[in-house]
């Protein structure tokens, strides 16, 4: 079992004052494979001065060392590529092909294209030729609270330590303790590149403690937060005290609108998109809407496919789906199994208990409802679990409204060959993104929604942006 108890503050790695260990389990094997130490109020603070210590010279560096830095790090982390998908199998059970391609995937191409960004990036420039003395000047916003999720763990670490770090921010990083070992091997590549000390620093934690303490430090300027909306609710209160920046990418409930003329691979494809990464990620089109004229076909199809959909060991290679993180969250997910079944939903495949042959580790069958409509349970609650609740629609005034009927607002998808109503009804879905035919959300796209998936922009121009106050100065000659 690995011991990774200590905390990565002002460039050492250090021991918390006061211990509090807990275990990191597997949830394929519901055993433990690591410990940590949850930092209380004083390693909290410890951190945060020293973040802000370091913001004093690394708020006024130049582009040209931020650059050299960050690509120091970029060739460091390709380099230790199977370290870091290997700790991702051992923390969150992503498959083995799933966590390398994607899990690690992701973060190595969130930091190439920050680093692109960042070399386009002027941070002044006039105002325009009516005024020529008037300057526009980004600057970084100071100390940034960073805290990310077990889900999609070295992305989201990714998309807030990298835009920060190249916006010339310092930060404390708090990863999710149900899934801190990736973010763990980062910090020993930010050390290994040699930025200096107390720009990044990273403590583990819960959020009740933890959490409370990062966010409600008074020398903290900005939060980048992404999880549950209820937590973004409670950062939220802590923030406005003080009139901290924030960033939230929170929940979703995507509807996937799936029209009589979409292509042949439509259904199936909403499926995998829903099941993927064992239903955990806030973008999944969780709510598959369905035209009448094909809705029979369908449900038969989906039946077909989620019953031939293959869970398995996160450690061998193939293109099946893990365990979920927790025995909490596998047993919030059977109550809203059974909850469906109970509400009158059809169910059509899974349901609840694991999947044959898995009896340890926290595996959820692949499930869907048909028959489903908006007042239930299983449409209205983020799952965050292989489920998925299929619902009829007759035209599509009437698709728009049912995807739009829920306080979330992240990704709509559509499926349809006609461009003229791709346009109409992707004008009229009220979320941050729309997925059109599975072409899918480029690595540098805007990422956020709207209503309660939160507040702001991750990813790209406007991730780095996301990290930048705009200062207006007039008379510079």
């Amino acid at each position: 079992m690995l011991e990774k108890k200590k905390f990565y503050i002002n460039g050492k790695w250090v021991g918390p004052k006061n211990p509090n260990d807990i275990i990191v389990v597997n949830p394929a094997t519901e055993k433990s494979c690591a410990v940590i130490s949850l930092a209380g109020k004083e390693d909290v603070n410890d951190a945060v001065l020293a973040a802000k210590e370091a913001f004093k010279t690394w708020g006024f560096s130049k582009k040209e060392e931020r650059i050299e830095l960050l690509e120091t790090f970029y060739t460091l982390y390709k380099k230790r590529w199977n370290d870091i998908t290997d700790a991702i199998i051992q923390e969150m059970g992503a498959p083995k092909d799933f966590a390398s391609k994607l899990q690690t995937g992701t973060g190595a191409s969130h930091t190439k294209s920050f680093i692109k960004y960042l070399k386009e990036f002027e941070f002044e420039k006039p105002l325009g030729d009516h005024a020529k003395d008037q300057r526009i000047l980004y600057e970084p916003k100071g100390v940034c609270a960073l805290i990310t999720p077990w889900n999609w763990p070295m992305n989201q670490v990714c998309l807030k330590v990298i835009p920060a770090l190249a916006a010339g921010c310092s930060m404390v990083l708090k990863p999710s303790e149900l899934a801190p070992l990736s973010a763990i091997i980062l910090a020993e590549l930010i050390d290994e590149a040699k930025f200096p000390n107390g720009v990044f620093n990273l403590i583990n934690g819960d959020g009740a403690i933890t959490g409370d303490a990062l966010t409600s430090h008074p020398d903290v300027n900005m939060i980048s937060f992404t999880g549950s909306t209820r937590a973004g609710a409670l950062i939220s209160q802590n923030a406005a005290k003080d009139f901290k920046r924030v960033s939230l990418e929170l929940g979703g409930k995507g509807a996937n609108i799936i029209f009589k003329d979409a292509d042949p691979e439509a259904i199936e494809r909403g499926a995998l998109r829903c099941f993927r990464n064992s239903g955990q990620s806030c973008n999944a089109p969780t709510r598959m809407l369905v035209e009448k004229s094909m809705y029979n076909e369908a449900i038969e199809r989906l039946k077909k496919y989620a019953t031939e959909f293959k869970v398995d060991d996160p450690n061998k290679e193939g293109d099946h789906i893990g365990p979920v993180i927790s025995e909490t969250q596998f047993k919030k997910i059977q109550v809203l199994i059974q909850k469906g079944i109970d509400e009158g939903a059809k169910l059509v495949a899974g349901g609840t208990g694991k999947p044959e042959g898995l009896n340890e580790g926290y595996y959820i069958k692949p499930t869907v409802f048909a028959d489903v409509n908006n007042k239930m349970e299983i449409a209205k609650t983020e799952i965050f679990g292989p489920v998925l609740s299929v619902i009829p629609f007759e035209n599509e005034d009437e698709a728009i409204e049912i995807a739009n009927d829920t306080p979330y607002g992240l990704t709509n998808y559509i499926q349809t060959q006609d461009t003229e109503k791709v346009k109409r009804v992707a004008r009229k879905l009220r979320s941050g993104m729309v997925d059109v035919n599975g072409a899918g959300i480029a690595v540098d796209a805007p990422f956020g929604g709207y209503k309660h998936s939160g507040i702001g922009r991750e990813a790209g121009k406007e991730g780095l942006i996301e990290f930048l106050e705009v200062k207006s100065v007039g008379g510079w000659n």
